[in-house]
């Protein structure tokens, strides 16, 4: 057994703490060992903006303890609190997470908290996170080093003494200031009073890692003066952490050349994706890559069809052979068949004999999930014509039956049902399940669609335009519309859209991609004009003033 593996503890006696480093804000950056910890928690306990990061590694059934959110406390919650949820936890023998911002290692209130399982015997052990001292200065595009290797020092400006400012001030490498938005100009006068000369350069770094990130090139002498410019206002909340690289040899004026993260073509981009999680999974992976933040607002529910007695027949066809092939072309015309087979107690040995078909990565997955090996994937395009491009003629000799099941929709095409028949197949094409417009999304996010808070909308169907119309109300002029293809854009173009963007080819991938292409080829103009950088919601009146007050 490794040292890392879980082992259940018992219901009673001593429970177990594990002190988790959650890193400095990308969920992306948790360790495996974090990952394997939060998956055996029984509780876990951490500040509302750690329990953003942590919570969905969390496993299904554990309970959730925000460390500021207890009955009768207020925002502002001390360690003490946190501690007394985790000495409570563990006396009653349960499996405690105690997840932290950054590296447990860096944080004194942790420290007390593991005294205070040691003098009651309560075993604990610590995983390590990235501290945000180091993670937000590779995420802004600053090496700490350079290839003579100087010396780096890390300073807390909220509790460094004078002695502190005065040994970082005498030496001549890299400091690293972990400060807040409201002290970081008090934190480089500090420096200078100490001996730093004023052009010294500074990066300045707030929410870290995040697509909310944002770096400023500055001076020790200049900083106050490029943030009051660039109109960078504290936090209402106030104390907004902040990470400030200071050194001639810290990278900071090459920053330009190195700013990887900041640099992604659709950074900070909303992008509204008007389908369901499940459905939107891989795609909202996608637009992560590129820096962007998706939405997913379903435009389109899924109901069973109105008279099932086709459905039934058609599965029990499955049994008593009556098909050849079965064709699916969407995850919810798997998930209806395989309700349909939990219904009368079958599984996937009900495949057996019979070739099965599949359109899209998504619906493979979903059938490789139920215990069935797709047969036939498209080789090229992901779609119907795709499917019919390497779909085998029947042929008597080698096909003992010519019958096709195509469970679908009810508004699906016939291009399929066409070409099968063209090929010499009888088709059973049996509406699965009905489309209906889903319900409206809050009103937080239709004031957002019509006031222009999305930066872009990926429309990948017709249907999909016409029902978030419905729905939400049309996109703002300001919204980037990206078209799966020149049907989905006639129609948004019907409904007073102005398309901006169409994929190549009718995939959600390639749709993903152009827009991704047409983000950097407006951060590329704006660059070389000598402007800004921003993002399409930040052009609607008073966005500007909006995105300072809450930077």
């Amino acid at each position: 057994m490794s040292p890392t593996t879980s082992v259940p503890q018992a219901s009673f006696g001593p429970g177990h703490v594990t002190f988790l480093g959650a890193g400095p804000g990308d969920p992306g950056l948790l360790t495996l060992r974090a990952v394997e910890a939060l998956a055996s928690a029984d509780v876990l306990v951490a500040e509302p903006e750690v329990l953003d990061v942590v919570r969905a590694h969390a496993r299904a059934g554990a309970e959730l303890s925000g460390a500021s959110q207890q009955a009768g406390a207020d925002e502002s919650s001390s360690p003490v609190d946190a501690a007394n949820l985790v000495m409570a936890a563990a006396r009653g023998g349960k499996r405690v997470v105690r997840a932290v911002s950054g590296d447990p290692g860096l944080d004194a209130g942790v420290g007390e908290e593991m005294l205070a399982c040691a003098a009651e015997g309560i075993p604990f052990e610590v995983v390590p996170g990235i501290a945000a001292a180091v993670g937000v200065p590779a995420y802004a595009g600053v090496p700490l080093r350079d290839e003579h290797g100087a010396d780096v020092r890390f300073v807390d400006a909220r509790t460094a003494s004078e002695r502190c400012w005065t040994e970082v001030g005498a030496s001549d490498g890299t400091v690293v200031v972990s400060t807040t938005l409201e002290t970081v100009a008090a934190a480089a006068g500090e420096l200078v009073a100490a001996g730093r000369k004023p052009d010294t350069p500074m990066a300045v770094t707030v929410a870290g890692t995040t697509t909310r990130q944002r770096t400023w090139n500055a001076t020790l002498g200049t900083v106050a003066q490029v943030l009051k410019q660039a109109k960078v206002l504290p936090s209402p909340q106030g104390h907004q952490p902040v990470i400030a690289v200071v050194g001639e040899r810290s990278a900071a004026a090459r920053r330009d050349r190195l700013s990887w993260f900041e640099s992604k073509p659709l950074f900070g981009w909303k992008v509204l994706v008007p389908r369901t999680k499940e459905q939107a999974a891989s795609l909202s992976d996608q637009l992560v890559s590129y820096g962007a933040v998706p939405h997913e607002v379903p435009t389109i529910a899924v109901e069973p069809p109105r008279t099932p007695q086709q459905m039934e027949r058609a599965v029990k066809g499955l049994v008593t052979g009556r098909y050849e092939w079965i064709a699916f072309t969407s995850v919810n015309a798997v998930k209806a068949v395989r309700e349909k087979f939990e219904e009368y107690g079958l599984d996937a040995r009900a495949f057996a004999g019979i070739k099965v078909a599949a359109v899209g990565e998504q619906t493979a997955k979903a059938l490789i999930a139920f215990g069935v090996k797709p047969d036939l994937v498209p080789s090229g395009e992901q779609s119907a014509a795709g499917l019919l491009e390497d779909w085998p003629p029947y042929d008597p000799v080698f096909d003992p039956i010519d019958r096709v099941f195509l469970p679908r929709a009810d508004i699906a095409t016939e291009t399929l049902v066409a070409g099968l028949i063209e090929l010499g197949w009888e088709v059973d094409d049996v509406t699965a399940y009905r489309t209906v417009r889903a319900s409206p999304p809050p009103a937080e996010t239709r004031e957002a669609i019509k006031g222009g808070g999305f930066d872009a909308v990926l429309f990948t169907s017709s249907s999909t335009v016409r029902n978030l119309v419905g729905i939400a109300g049309k996109p703002h002029n300001v919204t980037v519309i990206a078209c799966i293809g020149p049907a989905t854009a006639k129609t948004a173009e019907e409904h007073g859209l102005r398309v901006d963007v169409m994929a190549p080819e009718p995939s959600v991938h390639k749709l993903a991609e152009a827009l991704a292409e047409f983000g950097a080829a407006r951060r590329a103009a704006a660059v070389e004009a000598g402007e800004a950088v921003t993002r399409p919601s930040e052009r609607r009146p008073g966005a500007r003033r909006r995105r300072a007050a809450t930077s």
